[in-house]
């Protein structure tokens, strides 16, 4: 739920402060910029909470903390693409496959009731999906929307 809400509140502070100034660049820029920012959040988590997260990794993959490390330098990577007006359209193709290769994680983690951010504590579980998967197939859609298309 936080990522959504950096996503929009930078979008729309973007596109109100945008019109008031000379800096105004447009709905893509601000969709980008917010995306980029989102995901500049979700790698601090990444490396913040990196063991609760590894938890998160279905058991037949190997090196699960260096994985989840390696995505949050990858969702920096991809916040630095999209800032660039040169690469934004490549680095949305790969953005969106990126969000399509996390979803099996995210669902292994709400079946298994795995709380990111506190290994301790049982996550959502099944019901966090009825969030994830919609909130994912959204994501997707505003890299096309604003990266791709």
């Amino acid at each position: 739920m936080k990522p959504l809400f950096v996503l929009v509140i930078v979008y729309v502070a973007l596109m109100a402060f945008g019109q008031h100034t000379t800096f105004d660049k447009g709905d893509i820029f601000a969709g980008n910029m917010a995306m980029a920012a989102m995901l500049v959040f979700t790698a601090v988590g990444h490396f913040k909470f990196k063991t609760s997260m590894a938890a998160m990794v279905p058991l037949f993959i190997p090196k699960k903390v260096e994985l989840v490390m390696l995505t949050g330098m990858l969702e920096i990577l991809f916040a630095i693409g999209l800032a660039i007006p040169g690469t934004k359209h490549f680095t949305g193709i790969a953005l969106i496959i990126f969000y399509i290769a996390i979803l099996p994680a995210n669902i292994y983690a709400a079946r298994h009731r795995i709380n990111y951010e506190n290994l301790y504590k049982p996550g959502p579980g099944p019901k966090y999906l009825w969030f994830r998967i919609p909130f994912q197939f959204f994501l997707i859609a505003w890299v096309w929307y604003f990266s791709v298309r």
